[in-house]
């Protein structure tokens, strides 16, 4: 499957490196406002290709999106230190809309991913600028945010964090729900099986997982300017379950006419991705603290969002 790259950033290349690593597409196409970096990260990405498995690397302008079965939005400005992400919400609301526009005319059947911050949002603008069906408009929402709360709590029990279920919901942001009523290791409740393992999990120890998770984006830009090797991978992930219409369940975003009694909001719940896109959502069965924060979550979307459509 050709996949198209809008943005060759830090996030665009770390997404068309994982893919090409991965063999998650047989093209790759790199699109930036910058064209010569878009020809560097294209030729950079293809010389590992050798090391890998068959991938053809190129980069052009938004024509050059003709025919791919899934575009990458991760065109915009990068979150500055400190900022949080809902912060970066009118600068690039803007550049999305543009952009959808000018993909939709170049590739029309493609299904969009968006990866730009504030993610949830700019999964709205985008499907308001496409057209599209909520399920050919995907944001990569709590993927990565799911991935940190699986391996830290793996870290905790010593596993193997393929072993790890759990989900993160919400906001990709500081509103996220850390879902730990549902969270199993090995086929156990989490906390049965950290018990069996001798590793209990107090409650200072759900909090420092609680914090590695919700603070991870703030400590690594703080360290080195911005986030992409994760979510990088995470959207090649979703790009994998596409193609090869594997129907797994991503804690991915999109727009819900409702959620938790808040109308016209997108964020992550653990959703079926395919072919197709978004399958069907799975609406896990939330403990109280946990359903009144996922409203709280969606409301706090709801009012950031709220200016766009004025």
């Amino acid at each position: 499957m050709k996949v198209g790259i809008v943005g060759a950033g830090m996030v665009g290349s770390a997404a068309a490196y994982a893919l090409a690593l991965q063999g998650g597409a047989s093209e790759i196409i790199l699109v930036d406002r910058n064209t010569d970096l878009a020809v560097a990260q294209a030729e950079d990405v293809g010389h590992a290709v050798p090391f890998a498995r068959p991938c053809k690397l190129g980069a052009g302008d938004h024509d050059a999106l003709a025919g791919s079965g899934v575009v990458i939005l991760a065109a915009g400005v990068p979150q500055k230190p400190g900022e949080s992400r809902l912060s970066l919400l009118s600068r690039n609301a803007e550049v999305i809309a543009d952009t959808v526009g000018r993909v939709r005319a170049a590739a029309p059947d493609a299904i969009l991913l968006v990866a730009s911050n504030p993610v949830d949002i700019m999964t709205q603008v985008a499907l308001r600028a496409s057209g599209l069906a909520p399920e050919r408009v995907i944001g990569s929402g709590t993927i990565l945010d799911t991935a940190r709360f699986r391996a830290l709590l793996a870290g905790h029990l010593g596993l193997a964090a393929e072993s790890v279920h759990a989900f993160v919901v919400g906001e990709h942001g500081d509103s996220e729900v850390l879902v730990w009523s549902s969270a199993q290791a090995g086929g156990e409740p989490v906390e049965r099986c950290a018990a069996q393992l001798g590793v209990p999990l107090t409650s200072s120890a759900r909090a420092h997982i609680d914090e590695g998770v919700r603070r991870a984006a703030y400590r690594i830009i703080a360290g080195k300017g911005a986030t992409w090797y994760g979510i990088g991978a995470g959207v090649a992930r979703i790009v994998q379950a596409i193609r090869d219409d594997q129907r797994a369940v991503l804690t991915v975003s999109t727009h819900m006419a409702e959620v938790a009694g808040v109308s016209d909001v997108a964020l992550s719940l653990p959703r079926v991705v395919g072919a197709a896109g978004l399958v069907t959502t799975l609406y896990p069965d939330l403990a109280d603290d946990e359903t009144a924060a996922l409203q709280r979550s969606a409301e706090i979307l709801k009012e950031s969002a709220a200016g766009l459509w004025r």
